[in-house]
């Protein structure tokens, strides 16, 4: 028996009960209802989660039972016990009646196992747990129920009363304490939910990794299942529910089943095994009879067992001999015999030591002859380092721990056992095991086992693009040739953004190594304080990666979710979905096959070059949802990893250091090492460095003279007045001065004069080929992962910037952009035309921000600040007038070259581009507020 400790854990109170067990129903319930109702209060008020166990010894008498000894009870009717709490409803006010309902639970009847008696007894046990939002600023006062002996009638006691817990026992408040402790209530109710989140915190952090122990225990060590071991099968009731949980028994090598399902040759395990593979059945009796040869065992013996076999270990027979069925101790008796020798047989005589594990499944309530079969196979097995045994109902569990444990300790079972992983987990998880299965894809759980993602349930999330625990284990690699993964390898290094397929290969040794720069590391060391909850405790936290231009930062951010694709959930997100949507399918990939959502693994999202506004945006809508669950947790619900270009990253670093990390051009010494050994690597493979440009340039990083004079070696010779030479300096153009920019492979070929686009099974030319030498070397093809448009860059911005000042010559960049704007097969071409209008007008009326990491404001696009300064005004405001044009009137030109003028105090002209904005937009507040700059 116990006080108050911690509030959580339940204080514990004790009696024996034993004559009152023996007393008619009124009797027996209102002495029960009296006890509970009194223990219960006093929990209630203090606020302490509480036990009240009856048939354990609660005072020393010259009996011969000690304090605390276990001695159970008669239980003659269960219903007895659980109707006394009717009582509840008589004894408490009824204010908070039904509050007193949800904090004491219904009995439940723990059975005691006697070596000395077969007498059946138990512990009946109510629980207390008085959660802060149900008991919060109130008191519970309670008459007690007494049996009255002359009248033989049930009354309560006269006045109400105030129960406390002391010490160990539940006394009344004193009249004269009565104010103090009512006064005490506000601290009571913050005490109980500090320790209500303290508990969630401590239950978060030690989940057991159920996956692993399920991997280790059933291959005897190894992470891999082979043919080397044979499974003895124990199970019993399969709800029909289960059946398609189970799939992994098909795979497994399975020697014999002891099924204790009378119906599973009619609707349960055995008729679905059976689907799939050849048995044998037998009635346990049968197959003792079977075993009954004095001799070792013979081929005749052994034939048994070529096909799994079936033994029903649930049917009764006149195997005696007699013409009736023979009474039920009998059969219980003779059952255990048949057992321990069918057992025996097995164990000593057919199956070798080592090569086989016995499968407990508990799949149903525990009957006292599983039981009898572990306690077999523990003594015939000399423990339980071959037995392993599985249950996804804790209450089955602790019914079998307690049946077991007359064999070895709770301590030995839990270390051979998996308690509370869900079935469908258990089958994902060790299908994802077999060699010889397809595998589908699978997502890690809170229990550190695998759940299935089917295609279905994955084309739901459609915002989202999920990274599964077996990315790319689907691959056919006697499929792949060596060319087609050496091209796979040089196009990442030539500069596209680096695929699952790259870090897949790279595992499987089947390419290099991808290098890990520092910035990953720092990133990983940043996540794993988020997740430990060092410093704020966000529901939804951040971790930025801001990243100069072309220096990995994206490669960084996707090995960052490669490497913890095994104990996070993992995604990309695709930002042309709202954050609404996004938010919906972000909050179902969490709960996804999670049996408590609690405590469901975080979830991490890589948002890449997103606006601040939507990123913002979503944060809220994924902080709503949470606070609307009213869960506490010590880690984050999710993590947005933010990805971003920036031309200052150790500004915006330094300004955030704890959630932050910056990835520069420059190398640090370590870093340049890595990357000599790796391009040295890749010479040796006969790789030219005109195959992996990008790299080389991160080699050297990216120095001003290395890529001048790169960039001049590739461009010497080239026809300045060819269709590609000026195909190449229009997406130099875009690339450098509008982030993330690209031209689809549709508009090309039609500046090209190709034809029109169609899929690239169909097509009766190369693109490439129509390509000049210089023009292949520096262009990159890329698929867009949200639109899926094929489309291409030049490998770097970089080298865009250096090829639109060695191309241009004496032109300057305005007439460039003049001549660009009128090229109607590219502002004609309907495929991607979206897009590519989009980058156009970026470049004349995007901005730079600082607060998405550029180095300055600026007042006007760069492009038209760089014509302004390197040129002058007037043609910056022609170039803008000629865009304004092409671009059907766009309102915002105008808008644009209102400021322009004003800003050169061209105020008429000015006036006159306000009032044109202002007509297609009257109430538009930007427009507006330029209006307002012209006349102030």
């Amino acid at each position: 028996e116990s006080g108050v400790n911690g509030l959580i854990t339940p204080c514990h109170e004790y009696k024996s009960f034993a004559i009152a067990a023996e007393l008619n129903k009124n009797q027996l319930q209102s002495k029960f209802a009296c006890e509970v109702i009194r223990f219960a209060s006093a929990c209630m008020n203090i606020r302490t989660n509480g036990t009240i166990h009856f048939g354990v010894m609660d005072r020393v008498e010259d009996r011969g039972w000690k304090h605390g000894q276990i001695i159970g009870i008669k239980v003659k009717e269960p219903e007895y016990y659980v109707d006394a709490l009717d009582y509840i409803e008589k004894c408490f006010c009824k204010n908070v009646q039904e509050i007193a309902r949800k904090c004491i639970h219904p009995p439940v009847f723990v059975e005691v196992i006697s070596k000395d008696s077969q007498e059946q007894r138990f512990v009946v046990e109510v629980d207390i747990e008085p959660t802060s939002n149900l008991v919060k600023n109130r008191v519970f006062e309670v008459y007690l129920p007494k049996y009255n002996e002359g009248s033989q009638k049930v009354t309560l006691t006269k006045d109400r009363a105030l129960y406390q817990r002391l010490g160990a026992k539940s006394e009344t408040v004193k009249h004269d304490d009565l104010t103090a402790f009512i006064q005490g209530l506000q601290d009571r109710d913050a005490q109980r939910e500090k320790a209500e989140l303290s508990s969630a915190e401590v239950h978060t952090e030690i989940s057991q990794n159920l996956g692993r122990k399920l991997q280790i225990l059933l291959n005897d060590g190894k992470s891999y299942m082979d043919d080397s071991l044979r499974y003895i099968l124990v199970t019993n009731r399969c709800e029909k529910d289960n059946l398609n949980y189970i799939n992994f028994l098909m795979q497994l090598n399975i020697f014999c089943v002891f099924d204790f399902d009378a119906d599973s040759n009619v609707s349960g395990l055995y008729s679905k095994y059976k689907e799939h593979h050849a048995t044998r059945s037998y009635f346990l009796q049968d197959f003792y009879n079977e075993s009954q040869t004095g001799n070792p065992p013979s081929q005749k013996h052994l034939c048994l067992f070529d096909q799994t076999s079936w033994i029903f270990c649930n049917g009764r027979s006149d195997f005696l001999g007699d013409e009736k069925p023979c009474d039920e101790n009998t059969w219980i008796r003779m059952k255990k015999k048949y057992l321990k020798k069918a057992i025996t047989r097995i164990c000593d005589e057919i199956l070798p030591k080592r090569s086989f594990i016995v499968l407990f499944l508990l799949l149903s309530s525990v009957q006292k002859p599983l039981v009898d079969t572990f306690q077999e196979f523990y003594t015939e097995m000399n423990g339980t380092e071959y037995i392993v045994c599985i249950a996804e109902s804790r209450e089955n569990y602790g019914k079998w721990a307690n049946l077991a444990q007359a064999s070895c300790s709770i301590e030995t079972l839990e270390q051979c056992s998996i308690v509370g992983m869900k079935l469908s987990h258990v089958d994902a998880t060790i299908q994802a095991m077999l060699p010889s299965t397809a595998q589908p894809r699978h997502l890690p759980v809170s229990t550190r086992g695998l759940c299935t993602l089917p295609s279905l349930e994955e084309e739901k999330l459609f915002s989202l693009e999920i990274l599964c625990v077996d990315q790319c284990d689907d691959i056919k690699l006697d499929l792949l040739t060596e060319k087609e993964i050496q091209e796979k390898e040089q196009n990442f290094y030539r500069g596209r953004k680096i695929t699952w397929e790259n870090f897949w290969l790279a595992d499987k040794r089947h390419c290099g190594e991808i290098i890990e720069r520092e910035a990953c590391k720092d990133a990983s060391k940043l996540l794993d304080d988020i997740l430990r909850g060092i410093g704020l405790n966000y529901s939804v936290a951040k971790l930025k990666i801001f990243h100069h231009p072309g220096s990995g930062g994206s490669t960084i951010a996707r090995q960052v979710l490669w490497k913890r694709k095994k104990d996070l959930r993992c995604a990309v997100i695709k930002a042309s979905y709202s954050p609404a949507t996004v938010c919906e399918h972000a909050l179902a990939f969490r709960d996804y096959e999670e049996k408590d959502i609690s405590h469901c693994l975080p979830v991490l999202l890589l948002i890449e070059d997103y606006d601040e506004d939507y990123l913002e945006e979503l944060r809220n809508e994924l902080m709503d949802a949470v606070a609307t669950r009213k869960i506490n947790s010590p880690r984050p619900y999710f993590i947005l990893m933010c990805c971003r270009r920036s031309n200052d990253p150790e500004r915006l670093c330094k300004a955030s250091p704890l959630d932050t990390v910056a990835v520069t051009h420059k190398l640090t010494d370590s870093e340049k090492s890595l990357f000599r050994t790796k391009l040295e690597k890749l010479k040796q493979k006969d790789v030219k460095p005109e195959f992996i440009l990008t790299f080389v340039l991160m080699c050297e990083e990216f120095n001003e003279t290395y890529v001048r004079d790169f960039v001049g070696h590739i461009l010497q010779d080239i026809d300045r007045s060819s269709r590609d030479t000026y195909l190449m300096r229009y997406v130099a153009l875009l690339n450098f001065y509008v982030p993330n920019s690209y031209v689809s492979l549709s508009h090309c070929e039609a500046f090209l004069g190709l034809g029109a686009y169609t899929e690239r099974k169909s097509r009766a030319y190369d693109f490439k080929s129509h390509l000049s030498e210089q023009a292949r070397m520096i262009f990159i093809e890329l698929r867009e992962s949200t639109t899926y448009i094929s489309s291409v860059q030049i490998i770097h911005c970089l080298v865009a910037k250096e090829i639109l000042h060695q191309l241009s010559g004496n032109e300057p960049q305005s007439q460039l952009a003049m001549t660009l704007l009128q090229e109607k097969t590219l502002f004609e071409n309907r495929f991607g035309r979206e897009e590519f209008i989009k980058f156009i007008r970026d470049l004349f009326i995007r901005r730079d921000k600082r607060s998405r990491g550029d180095n300055t404001d600026t007042l006007f696009s760069p492009f038209i600040e760089h014509v302004c300064k390197a040129e002058d005004c007037e043609k910056a405001i022609a170039v803008l007038k000629a865009a304004y044009e092409q671009l059907g009137k766009d309102p915002f030109f105008a808008q644009q070259l209102a400021r322009l003028h004003y800003n050169n105090e061209k105020f008429q002209d000015a006036e006159y581009w306000a009032g044109v904005a202002k007509s297609h937009l009257p109430n538009d507040s930007y427009i507006l507020d330029t209006e307002g700059q012209v006349y102030r």
